[in-house]
């Protein structure tokens, strides 16, 4: 009877297990690993130095990211083209204020979750990592 129970609670627990994994996994944008690094030194890095101002950053592979520093040792960096949609001509976002702008369906998403309103997806995040001597590591 234990042996029963148990199985009955096993099955019960794996079943109600639920993951937001979906909206993480984008079939409109392809992941590829990459990583570089942002010399912040540079005057068109200079406004990671101050927190809360985003910027477009190019990624050296003629893709840009946008990030923006949250604190000194919290930076946050993300896809620039639109999560909802194809990579056309329109698909690359632009910044508006703390937001990202899809100008192919004009939905914002915030650049300090990733969230639109309304949208299947969430921007795609990229890791950061704080480095010496002024640098960023932008990574997936």
């Amino acid at each position: 009877m234990k042996k029963y129970l148990l199985a009955l609670i096993l099955i019960i627990q794996f079943t109600s297990c639920g993951t937001d994994n979906v909206r993480n996994v984008n079939p409109y944008i392809p992941q590829y690993s990459f990583s570089f690094l942002i010399n912040l030194n540079l005057p068109s890095n200079s406004g990671l130095n101050s927190p809360i101002n985003p910027i477009l950053v190019p990624d050296g592979l003629g893709n840009t990211v946008i990030m923006m520093k949250i604190s000194d040792t919290d930076y946050r960096a993300w896809n620039s083209y639109c999560p909802n949609q194809t990579l056309t001509a329109c698909s690359k976002m632009t910044i508006k204020g703390l937001n990202a702008l899809c100008s192919c369906d004009n939905i914002e998403y915030s650049i300090f979750d990733g969230v639109g309103t309304g949208a299947a997806y969430t921007m795609i995040p990229f890791r950061v990592e704080v480095l010496g001597n002024n640098q960023l590591r932008v990574y997936n």
